[in-house]
């Protein structure tokens, strides 16, 4: 991570799935920034233990229920980062998928942006603000064995930009962008490989769609997310970040 430089200094941010992963890369760069992060998370064991080791607060978050939404926020008095990055990945083609599976999916990774996006603006529109949310190179680029990811991933795309324009219309001076990493090294990579008979092969799989010849690194995504979430990024709004190592090419 390069030298921190107070580029969100006296901010607030509220950061979903923030105890593992990339939410966790993302609330580390965020502290070490100057903000003072709000760390959300299903799993109170690893937000807890976080929270106490960056003198932050947590809360428990399951981002597809919207009286918790309600609730967590409730504990905020202002927010000017949020950052929608919880999310599952369902492993298995049209064929191979239940109703059940493809709904879980989009309870998490839509239902929940959805709700965090229209919740937030309570706390952040008398003072402007950046909503990030995290969608995926998948958002973009379909594959097979991905019918419920890809399909959840390219909503959020949407959304996002519909959210920009309302945000932008009702003067909130709030923005909304979107976030689309290609694969990243993280434990939800282990989970959708341990869905499959043969995880290795899966992960060469994802290495050979990515030019670049590697997969990414979570401190590669979190600057862009920081980049987003600072000042800096004024202008920008709807927009489609790709971090993907040219795999949507």
């Amino acid at each position: 991570m390069a030298q921190a430089s107070g580029r969100i200094a006296g901010k607030t941010a509220f950061v979903t799935g923030g105890a593992s992963g990339l939410g966790l890369d993302i609330v580390r760069r965020f502290v070490a920034e100057g903000a003072s992060v709000v760390i959300a998370d299903i799993d109170a064991g690893a937000g807890e233990a976080l929270a106490a080791d960056l003198g932050q607060r947590f809360v428990r978050l399951d981002v597809s229920r919207e009286e918790q939404w309600l609730a967590a926020l409730g504990t905020c008095e202002n927010i000017d980062i949020l950052v929608n990055n919880a999310g599952i990945t369902t492993h298995g083609s049209i064929e191979e998928l239940t109703l059940e599976a493809f709904r879980h999916e989009f309870s998490v990774d839509v239902d929940g942006v959805f709700l965090g996006c229209k919740h937030v603006i309570p706390k952040m529109k008398d003072r402007g603000g950046s909503v990030i949310n995290m969608s995926s190179m998948c958002g973009v680029r379909a594959q097979a064995d991905l019918a419920a990811y890809n399909a959840a991933k390219a909503a959020v795309t949407h959304l996002t930009k519909s959210v920009a324009l309302h945000y932008a219309r009702k003067g909130y001076g709030m923005r909304c962008n979107s976030v689309h990493p290609g694969a990243i090294h993280t434990p939800i990579l282990e989970k959708v490989m341990a869905q499959v008979a043969d995880g290795r092969a899966l992960y060469e799989s994802w290495v050979a769609t990515h030019p670049l010849g590697r997969l990414g690194r979570p401190e590669e995504i979190s600057a862009i997310v920081l980049y987003l979430a600072s000042d800096e990024s004024a202008f920008a709004t709807g927009a489609e970040f790709r971090i993907d190592g040219g795999s949507s090419l």
